[in-house]
């Protein structure tokens, strides 16, 4: 069975790897073009296109999927199946063109967290679970039937880094599987039926007013904002007429009658800011212009009023 694989970043590197490692044949890899990024506008390579120069796979990087200079290369690639981890949007010219379909790896218990950030916005809104799920790719994005799903823990101090690394794991096997089981044409197909009375929720794509930190909110809420957008984007407030990035944080429920969003500090290891029910304590961050650093670092070379 031949396959073509699509995707861009880390999270794909892992499940490329995997269908290798499987034995699979992998005739094509399509990934984001090139681009510069950085002060120095350095030409910047997707992960998955740095993985497949090593491997030696066939790359292509096509600036538009309708294209038809790229469409004919990928018809003469000739697969039977491809297969989309971390990817845009295709064209129904691009994924209706296997015999076998498209299917797609996404970062949660479907039909829950739809979008293009479910990683992101399960720990925003503080789920104790998450997932993988394989399906195939139909219209609407992110609507088709699945194929096989796999639950994953949320810890309480989990960040979007650790769910991202968890699922890139389970992902990968779990798309292996999926491969296998359509190989031997053995797996069967779920609608994704929206249980009655059941609140479907979305993971639209993150923007920087997503990141704000709005410091009336309960502590938890907060803490579960600040997590769920670290290390990438990063949750900020403005401090001092700068930006400050928070990384990592605790919650401390002691009472005041502080303003909302105003500071106290120890000038050695202690920052919090106060919000609705009690206090956010920083424990890693980065102000505007600055390294990201602990805390004690940070006070250490900064003078706070």
């Amino acid at each position: 069975m031949k396959i073509v694989f699509m995707g861009t970043p880390d999270f794909a590197v892992a499940s490329l790897n995997a269908l290798l490692e499987a034995g699979f044949d992998l005739v094509g890899v399509i990934t984001a073009p090139d681009k510069p990024a950085g002060r120095g506008q350095k030409i910047n390579e997707s992960a998955v296109k740095q993985f497949a120069v090593e491997k030696g796979l066939k790359i292509l990087q096509p600036v538009k999927l309708k294209d038809p200079e790229f469409i004919q290369e990928l018809r003469s690639l000739n697969a039977d199946l491809q297969v989309v981890v971390a990817f845009r949007m295709l064209p129904e010219i691009v994924w209706n063109m296997p015999v076998k379909g498209t299917i797609n790896l996404h970062g949660s218990l479907l039909p829950q967290y739809r979008g293009a950030a479910p990683i992101n916005w399960a720990i925003i809104n503080g789920e104790k679970e998450s997932g993988v799920s394989t399906f195939f790719l139909k219209q609407e994005i992110d609507t088709g039937d699945i194929l096989f799903a796999e639950k994953v823990n949320i810890e309480g101090k989990d960040t979007a880094a650790d769910l991202h690394d968890k699922l890139m794991i389970v992902g990968a096997k779990l798309l292996v599987k999926t491969v296998k089981a359509i190989e031997l044409n053995d797996y069967k197909e779920i609608p994704q039926d929206i249980n009655k009375g059941e609140t479907l929720k979305s993971a639209p794509k993150i923007f920087r007013e997503d990141c704000q930190i709005n410091w009336n909110q309960p502590a938890m809420t907060i803490y579960n904002h600040i997590r769920g957008l670290s290390p990438y984007p990063a949750a900020f407030c403005l401090f001092q007429e700068k930006t400050l990035k928070i990384f990592q944080v605790e919650v401390n429920y002691s009472k005041h009658t502080l303003e909302t969003g105003s500071f106290q500090t120890d000038h050695k290891t202690t920052l919090q800011f106060a919000c609705a029910d009690g206090f956010i304590s920083v424990l890693e961050l980065q102000l505007e212009g600055k390294k990201k650093m602990k805390i004690d670092e940070f006070l250490r070379g900064i003078r706070l009023q």
